[in-house]
């Protein structure tokens, strides 16, 4: 089964792109015609005139690394939650997050980011 690393939909009535980012993170457009659920976990999605935008993380790396997020409350954890694409993490940011750990697929895109750096 092929690992989703970006789980979106965009709205053609109304223009808007909706990110899942998480397991149960329901969204809907502001048209309120489509919708996206599942995150990274499983796809769900629904209206009508949409365009689903799916990667995976088998997909080229040059799509993979600008759409693969991670999830980050700042440096002390006490910021709202945004979600960083691999390609704008720092270097330290990139060992911090092998340092403290996460799902393999996860982990193994940091480490091509690493490699792909040339780190």
């Amino acid at each position: 089964m092929r690992q989703l690393v970006y789980n979106a939909v965009k709205c053609n009535e109304c223009g808007d792109t909706i990110v899942s980012y998480s397991r149960h993170d329901y969204k809907h457009c502001s048209c309120e015609n489509a919708m996206v659920d599942g995150g990274v976990d499983y796809a769900r999605y629904g209206g009508k005139n949409i365009e689903k935008i799916s990667i995976y993380a088998d997909d080229d790396f040059e799509l993979v690394r600008k759409y693969a997020t991670r999830g980050s409350r700042g440096p002390n954890g006490d910021q709202p939650l945004s979600w960083i694409a691999i390609c704008d993490m720092d270097d330290d940011y990139l060992q911090a997050v092998l340092d403290y750990g996460g799902a393999d697929w996860h982990l193994d895109i940091i480490r091509k980011e690493i490699k792909y750096r040339g780190l």
